[in-house]
């Protein structure tokens, strides 16, 4: 795939003006109060995984609507101490897999959660074992598109709550300290980590590559690769079904979390990446943090790098979706391994 989208000269400042809906802060705010209703965990016990170095859970925790939500708790073995947690949130289309799939993480020394994904986990990966019980009125039946006529009804509604209470989630499980709890994902997973940054003020810090649902508007003109190419599907079997869509898709935007989010950044991003494009990451990034220095001061201080949140942002001029790979996994070790309050 030749580059498709804006160069990087024209990418470095972009920074469009995404609309919000006026009642985005009191949506999530009312979504996430409704689900914290209740203590997080449901159960935890202990599941054989075949290693020596390192100790697994299985993790059953509530989501949205109280349903509840599987993960992974893995840690090293032996290590009593509270820990730095990461959790991790995985991409379309995967589910949690099996408990030895994912061990950068805790084989680095910290505390880690991975979250299955409801309703997901037949397209690739060893499986998830979590269902979605809530039927979507309307949308198709890709789970980007189920009850994407309304904001109420929309799957991405439903998943980012359920980010949300991994957050709460880990911790209290033992062995975490819940002061130093980092959001980690790529592409799906990026986008959940992203929108946590948003939604949880005390978040430690925030690690992302090409985060889906970010400036959606723009993608689905732009691109038809997956998962934006299904709810192009979608829009070109139910052609009047367009507003109400970029209604829906405004609330879950990965730009608006952004700008609201406050804990230090890392992204990365493939320039020849048509699946999240890197205009639509670089809209998110541009904007990290940006939200509460903007509009009643000055309209200058949303764009000056001084008054935003430490951020950085490695870009991969030749890479497609799949980044920087195990490069860019280097490199997220290093810059958290890197901040004092992260040594495990």
């Amino acid at each position: 795939m030749a580059p498709f989208d804006l160069p990087l000269d024209q990418l470095e400042r972009f920074a469009p003006a995404v609309p919000e809906p006026e009642d985005f802060d009191a949506f999530w705010s009312s979504t996430l109060k409704d689900a914290r209703g209740d203590a997080p965990i449901l159960d935890v016990h202990p599941v054989p995984n075949g290693l020596r170095l390192v100790e697994s859970w299985d993790v059953a925790f509530r989501g949205f609507a109280g349903d509840p939500i599987r993960a992974w708790y893995t840690r090293p073995a032996g290590v009593e101490a509270p820990l730095p947690a990461v959790v991790e949130f995985v991409g379309y289309g995967r589910g949690r897999g099996l408990p030895q799939e994912r061990l950068t993480w805790p084989v680095a020394g910290y505390a880690h959660l991975l979250m299955d994904c409801r309703g997901q986990g037949d397209q690739y990966g060893s499986g998830g074992e979590t269902p979605d019980p809530h039927a979507s009125p309307h949308g198709g039946h890709w789970p980007i598109t189920r009850g994407i006529l309304a904001p109420e009804d929309y799957y991405y509604r439903r998943l980012i709550t359920d980010a949300v209470r991994a957050i709460d989630a880990v911790r209290e499980l033992p062995g975490v300290d819940p002061a130093r709890v980092v959001a980690v994902g790529n592409s799906q997973g990026g986008g959940l980590a992203l929108a946590v940054a948003g939604l949880v003020p005390d978040l430690a810090a925030l690690i992302c590559t090409a985060p889906l649902l970010c400036h959606p508007r723009r993608a689905i003109d732009i691109t038809e690769a997956g998962p934006y190419g299904e709810i192009v599907t979608y829009l070109s079997v139910h052609r009047d079904a367009e507003q109400a869509v970029r209604r829906t898709l405004s609330y879950v935007d990965g730009v608006a979390f952004a700008r609201r989010a406050q804990a230090p950044a890392h992204f990365g991003v493939g320039l020849r990446d048509n699946i999240c494009p890197p205009s639509t990451v670089f809209a998110a990034f541009n904007q990290y943090g940006a939200h509460r220095r903007c509009g009643e001061d000055s309209e200058d201080s949303a764009t000056s790098a001084d008054a935003l949140p430490e951020r950085t942002i490695h870009v991969y001029p030749f890479n497609h979706h799949e980044g920087g790979e195990a490069v860019q996994v280097e490199r997220q070790l290093h810059w958290l391994n890197a901040r004092g309050p992260f040594q495990p």
